[in-house]
């Protein structure tokens, strides 16, 4: 009866030291690999960030961006191989014959494709918006959902699945790439921070227009502002009319990402030199438009283009910049 009993212990005891040891190492090792992968991945971004910016995430070209962009989703895809690879060597090693997994796998897959149909549609997604470089990391953006409601923020990680994003309340936004139907990109390229400053209709048009061209020359003139603009802000003129007032709108390039900063700037000497002139701004009713969601409430534009807008569906244009 001993002899009996002890039979099935020792074959445990060889199975744990020659297969179980062999599958503790197979984990242990993946493990180890897909954190090896992660830290290399993440020196790699953090060098590119250093290179292309010098500390400032909003500030980068766009080949920085996709190359930031693309070794996340290399290291992505690295550590679920790792992983993958793993899972089969431990069915080998358990001695689970793996073809004998292909039928019950084929069913498994038939299910899971009715089921996962959303994660496949999230990977498709995620590939083409990689590779056609809608979009990287550090960018501005405005996205739409599916759902109908946008999605604003900078962009922190992309994957082939989702897209991580942080709003300007410091809330973290995740959003799979399979429900993204347009998206607006405020920071490609170049961006284009838009002013309007209503003035009374009984206030003289000509002097106002004056005040802001001086405004936007002193601003271009300021070694603050002049790092985050392209070119002098320029008046464009009356820009709606109203029983009781009329808007006139300034705007100045900006470097991507900076048309928030640029345009309350702009704001804040408006104010000053129309103090300085006597002048008084009437108030405004508090406007819920799209543009001032998307934004902080500066109507800034970017683009490449004469009116600063990139549009991902024909005849639309976005408030928050150029869409992609």
């Amino acid at each position: 009866m001993d002899i009996v009993a002890i039979a099935p212990l020792t074959d445990i005891s060889l199975w744990v030291r020659s297969r179980g040891l062999e599958i503790v190492l197979v984990v242990l090792g993946s493990i180890l690999l897909g954190r090896l992968v992660a830290w290399i991945g993440a020196r790699v971004t953090d060098r590119i960030d250093r290179q292309a910016t010098g500390g400032d995430a909003l500030v980068r070209s766009e080949a920085a961006k996709h190359r930031h962009s693309l070794t996340q989703v290399l290291t992505w895809v690295a550590i679920v191989l790792i992983y993958t690879i793993a899972v089969f060597l431990v069915l080998d090693l358990a001695g689970i014959p793996v073809t004998g997994l292909v039928a019950p796998a084929t069913v498994l897959g038939v299910g899971l494709g009715f089921g996962a149909q959303r994660v496949v549609g999230d990977v498709l997604a995620g590939f083409f918006l990689i590779t056609e470089r809608q979009y990287g990391f550090g960018d501005v953006v405005s996205i739409q959902l599916t759902s109908g409601e946008p999605a604003t923020g900078t962009v922190e990680d992309v994957t082939l699945r989702i897209t991580r994003m942080r709003s300007q309340n410091g809330e973290v936004v995740t959003v799979p790439n399979g429900q993204i139907v347009k998206v607006v990109n405020l920071s490609r390229d170049w961006a284009r921070a838009v002013v309007d400053v209503p003035v009374p209709t009984t206030m003289d048009v000509n002097r106002v227009n004056e005040i802001l061209r001086e405004v936007g020359r002193q601003a271009f003139r300021d070694a603050s502002l002049r790092k985050l603009l392209l070119d002098e802000p320029s008046v464009m003129g009356v820009e709606s009319l109203g029983l009781d007032q009329v808007n006139v709108r300034m705007v100045a390039r900006t470097l991507p990402g900076k048309q928030f900063e640029v345009g309350r700037a702009l704001r804040a000497r408006v104010v000053l030199a129309f103090r300085r002139e006597g002048l008084t701004l009437p108030p405004t009713p508090v406007d819920s438009t799209p543009s001032d969601r998307n934004g902080d409430g500066d109507g800034a534009r970017n683009g490449s283009d004469d009116s600063g807008r990139h549009s991902a569906e024909p005849g639309t244009e976005p408030a928050g910049g150029g869409a992609r």
